[in-house]
């Protein structure tokens, strides 16, 4: 009897452990899963990104003038200039050319400078935004990673409960049975002993 209700015990005890293992193997490969298809969201979002960021920087380049407006300073003085080079002024001809390209120099520069700082602000703006994207995907993620640690977690314990449950209710079977054979064998021997 003995030996049988040991060999029950160790059946339980074998099993619990298969069931543990196949838990930890579908769980492990869960996880592996998700951290696999994480990675894929957040290659996928970086991709998006890049994408924009070429796209606006394409866009941009595309809107640029081929050819600056310049102030009407700058356009007079380049009318003073042809109209003097006509009358074969060319000495003053050529001092109204240089402060005209010094001019000219001066509102390009201006001009790119601003063009710049407009591009610069709206490029800032969009990589902030998927900045934002990005961290919220990130804390999405460990949301969902943090999800799945406390269902295996839960799943666990309600194995480890059933197991136990199973254990204490095998255990308390088998003292039943114990009890009762040693009562019967006492009898038994109560009854021998008298006849």
């Amino acid at each position: 009897m003995r030996s049988r209700q040991t060999a029950e015990r160790l059946g339980i005890e074998e099993a619990h452990m298969l069931e543990f293992e196949q838990f930890n193997a579908i769980w492990e490969q869960r996880m592996q899963e998700y951290e696999k298809s994480a990675e894929e969201g957040l290659e996928k979002l970086k991709e998006k990104h890049l994408a924009e960021i070429l796209a606006f920087q394409e866009e941009w380049q595309n809107k640029l003038p081929r050819k600056p407006k310049l102030s009407k300073e700058l356009l007079n003085m380049r009318k003073i200039q042809d109209t003097l080079a006509r009358q074969e002024r060319y000495q003053e001809a050529q001092k109204i050319k240089f402060k005209a390209d010094e001019r000219e120099a001066w509102e390009l520069a201006r001009l790119q400078d601003q063009l710049s700082q407009t591009l610069a602000a709206k490029e800032q703006r969009i990589r902030q935004k998927q900045h934002s994207e990005l961290t919220g995907l990130a804390k999405r993620i460990q949301r969902g990673r943090e999800e799945y640690k406390g269902l295996r977690q839960s799943e666990l314990e309600r194995r480890l409960q059933r197991y136990k449950n199973v254990k204490d209710d095998l255990t308390s079977k088998q003292n039943i049975e114990t009890n009762s054979f040693n009562r019967l064998m006492a009898s038994k021997l109560k009854t021998d002993k008298n006849t």
